[in-house]
């Protein structure tokens, strides 16, 4: 499928710079990426084209806005049909779907975001995903700390103590409007002690994999033709058009392969997969992918559907092992709505697997919730 990128804040442009980084170079799935900000220097941070980089909102907010939710809705109103021209005047290419990368803790995505989707729903008929990072816990821990202590640090990495209260009203002001909303919680995937500006780059090239390896889906790659194709349609049907939240698995493995990946590619020969070997490495990555650690902590039998990608290798992709890995991913979630298929990658030396577990209930959110209700007590 053809998926369209638009970062909106500091978190989104950054998460769409690390999705356009991990587009296969073997399966093209991108149309194009955009990144839009308040922030001048923050743009100017990514190696997205400067074709595809726009600053917006009046002068005095260039730098951010210092975690004012209200006045980022206000700027958002006021520019997302413009954001919205520049895409539509930009793009050349018709995409299957586009996806709006945000950071929920944020002033300037989140006030903006809400605006941007409802205006691009009115305009396409092509369903408008957003793929939102939950705040860490430490962000708004640390700046409640910070504010009785005194001085602060950076602007750039300043600890925001409305970050929960701004992701909670961003998500419920996406509700109804955002086709799906694909989550990952910054607080389950920073290491213990680490400060988000330290780790942000790993964990946005982890969500940018899991991206990659559930839009760019099958199809031909190089030759190589999916025995079950994962198109558009099937990834919309599976997350739906109800603002279902989306938690997504994944697991991969290195396997043994003839092909150089080094020089002139000369030996590029089938290799000879042994059938336990390969079914073996299928069962390990599906159970990491449904088992393993997701985007979003929850049980995946609060799942109402779920969709299983398993890539690789295409000797590597035993269709019986597959198969059975949907099986399992339907037990998993206790119901029906499973769809599957496989993703071959020539020149890959790795299996995969990518789920995607659609209207999930997740404790975190709830924690958030609370977290925001004790921020508002306090005040």
């Amino acid at each position: 499928m053809q998926l369209e990128v638009l970062g909106v804040g500091g978190a989104g442009c950054r998460i769409a710079d690390a999705i356009r980084a991990a587009e296969p170079t073997d399966h093209s799935f991108l149309t194009d990426v955009f990144a839009f900000d308040t922030d001048e220097s923050s743009l100017s941070g990514t190696v997205i084209p400067e074709s595809h980089r726009f600053r917006y909102g009046p002068d005095d907010i260039d730098g951010g806005l210092g975690g004012d939710l209200e006045r980022g809705r206000t700027v958002g109103r006021a520019c997302a049909d413009d954001l919205l021209e520049r895409v539509t005047r930009t793009t050349a290419a018709a995409a299957d779907a586009i996806l709006v990368a945000v950071g929920l803790g944020g002033a300037t995505g989140g006030g903006t975001v809400p605006a941007l989707v409802a205006a691009l729903q009115q305009r396409t008929d092509t369903p408008v995903y957003v793929l939102a990072t939950l705040p860490a816990d430490r962000e708004f821990d640390a700046a409640a700390d910070r504010a009785r202590s005194g001085p602060r640090g950076s602007a750039a990495d300043a600890p925001r103590p409305n970050a929960a209260a701004n992701a909670v009203a961003t998500l419920e002001r996406l509700d109804g409007v955002a086709s799906a909303i694909i989550t990952f919680d910054n607080e389950d995937w920073l290491r213990p002690g680490e400060a988000l500006g330290d780790g942000r780059d790993r964990c946005n090239r982890e969500l940018a994999t899991r991206i990659a390896a559930v839009f760019a889906g099958g199809g031909d790659s190089d030759g190589a033709v999916a025995q079950t194709v994962v198109d558009a349609s099937d990834i919309r049907r599976i997350v739906g058009d109800q603002s279902a939240v989306v938690a997504l698995g994944y697991g991969d493995q290195t396997v043994e392969t003839n092909g150089s990946r080094f020089g002139l590619g000369l030996l590029s020969a089938e290799p000879d997969v042994d059938t336990s070997d390969a079914v073996s490495a299928i069962e390990t990555v599906v159970r990491k992918g449904i088992h393993g650690k997701r985007s979003l902590e929850c049980d995946p039998e609060t799942a109402e559907r779920g969709l299983l990608i398993v890539g690789g290798p295409p000797a590597w992709l035993n269709r019986r092992a597959i198969a059975e890995g949907r099986r399992t991913l339907e037990s998993a979630i206790g119901g029906s709505g499973i769809l599957g298929g496989d993703a071959p990658r020539p020149d890959s030396d790795r299996v995969f697997a990518a789920v995607v577990l659609a209207g999930v209930e997740s404790e975190r959110i709830e924690a958030l919730r609370a977290a925001a209700d004790r921020a508002e007590t306090a005040d």
